[in-house]
């Protein structure tokens, strides 16, 4: 190896702790880019590439113009085409009608083929492999006429942490991003920083997070891209303060509070929080899989709502890639030509019982049927403008969307959501203790000497004696700081 290409790897390798924690993600070293397999295709002369990256895509038959476009990240020691084979995103590119870039790098630009997410040279605007990755964009753009106000970054580990900071960097080019076990943006300037944003970001307030964004694209006023972030409860490897330092960061961005707008459960132990908007909409939305460590949460099978294949990090617990889209509003995007229904008005709730909840709808012209969306997910098609859902939880906030649906089976937009609570179920109970005890208790958890509660991840301040909080249960095993007030 010629003395330079040897300095410049050695370079751009983490410290030493962080090697150690990015070799115990996957247990392998660096390799060259595997052959492309099936539908995954290598372009070249995509860009001046100043990143050294490589460029792998995938695309439907028959993509119509104005298709959305994801770029998809592979976590350390990864290629393009593990996480073409094992993330499920080619599933839903089918299925939705999209197409997908998968930027790789290799061990020539570091010994662990990690995404740069900590490297100033790497991960700004204009810089390094980020600029690589937006050549990509700009060229899939031109190749399929891919919709420039509907691109979707998404990435696992150093992908999640480059993932991040590409949002910061240029939120003018990206409409939303998905973290999966990833690090806030702009987390480490340094390759002495990247092991301790791994093992526990810095204490900083929202505020302090939100201004690493904003100094990204200094000026930039928005619109802001709209943030998923997926985190195992178990995760040592990228340990779950970093998710809640993302939430931190991108609510603020947002210019919205740290408290959810509603949390409920979905499959695989999985608890989703969601920070609206201003208007109402998700702008932020966390996903913690309880029990889960470092990795993609996927659900291999055939259903709707499965995907992946299970392997080295690639777990299995819930198709995130699923929710992600839909988070998206890729579901929406279904290609079927002619011009999009106007979404449904005068949605609202006409009864509620412990285990149903009653809807109704004005209708819409040119309407064949309606699309029914709770939480996000499809649940029933209907010819009239009134629905009841049956087999619900008691106690239990759900949030609900009607889609019309024209003749050929083309969704419109989607109406604005309600939200409704079904009666009955237990009720929430407050506990007030020092954070000890509430650790002691297995209401709050643990991380470099600082306490978070269960669920929502919400920092409690050090861990000891001397410190009392109130959190609140609900639903169960979900605990939120009430110091304020905390009704029962």
């Amino acid at each position: 190896m010629r003395p330079s290409i040897l300095r410049r790897l050695l370079r751009r390798v983490a410290p030493t702790a962080a090697l150690a924690l990015v070799t115990a993600m996957l247990g392998t070293t660096g390799a060259p880019p595997a052959a492309a397999a099936g539908g995954l295709q290598q372009v070249t002369g995509f860009g001046s590439n100043p990143g050294n990256l490589q460029m792998y895509e995938y695309a439907p038959a028959s993509l119509p113009a104005n298709a959305p476009l994801v770029v998809a990240l592979h976590g350390c020691t990864q290629t393009a085409n593990d996480y073409y084979t094992n993330s499920g995103w080619p599933k839903y590119a089918d299925l939705w009608g999209f197409a997908v870039v998968f930027p790789q790098t290799t061990a020539a630009n570091n010994a662990l083929s990690c995404f740069g997410w900590f490297d100033p040279a790497e991960d700004g605007r204009g810089r390094g492999e980020a600029a690589s990755i937006v050549q990509m964009v700009e060229y899939a753009k031109q190749r399929y006429g891919s919709d420039g106000r509907r691109v979707y970054v998404t990435g696992l580990s150093a992908g999640g942490g480059m993932t991040a900071d590409l949002l910061a960097a240029y939120p003018d080019v990206f409409a939303g991003g998905s973290v999966a076990s990833g690090l806030p943006a702009q987390c480490a300037t340094s390759q002495a920083g990247a092991s301790g944003c791994q093992t526990g970001p810095q204490k900083l307030t929202p505020a302090q997070w939100g201004d690493k964004v904003r100094a990204a694209h200094p000026g930039y006023a928005g619109p802001w891209p709209r943030v998923a972030i997926w985190q195992g409860s178990a995760d040592y490897t990228v340990y779950p303060a970093n998710a809640t330092a993302l939430r931190d960061q991108w609510t603020d961005v947002w210019g919205i509070g740290q408290t959810p707008s509603a949390t409920d459960g979905l499959p695989g132990g999985t608890t989703r929080s969601v920070y609206d908007d201003a208007s109402g909409n998700p702008a932020v939305v966390t996903y913690s899989v309880s029990g889960m460590g470092h990795g993609l949460a996927v659900s291999p099978g055939s259903g709707a709502e499965q995907c992946g294949t299970t392997a080295a990090y690639f777990l299995n617990a819930i198709c995130s890639t699923y929710h992600t889209g839909v988070f998206w509003g890729l579901d929406r995007d279904v290609p079927g030509g002619g011009e999009q229904l106007p979404a449904p008005s005068g949605l609202h709730v006409t009864d509620v019982a412990a285990d149903r909840v009653s809807l109704a709808w004005d209708a819409v012209a040119g309407a064949d049927s309606y699309a029914v969306h709770r939480d996000g997910a499809g649940v029933a098609a209907t010819a009239g403008t009134t629905y009841t859902d049956t087999g619900l939880t008691a106690g239990t906030a759900y949030r609900y969307t009607v889609t019309a649906v024209d003749g050929s089976g083309t969704p419109g937009t989607a109406s604005p959501r309600v939200t409704a609570t079904t009666t009955g179920g237990a009720p929430a109970r407050c506990f007030t203790a020092t954070n000890y005890a509430q650790v002691a208790a297995g209401r709050a958890h643990t991380t470099g000497g600082y306490v978070y509660a269960d669920g929502s991840d919400q920092d409690m301040g050090l861990y000891n004696v001397f410190v009392t909080h109130t959190l609140r249960e609900s639903p169960a095993g979900y605990f939120v700081v009430a110091d304020t007030g905390c009704a029962a």
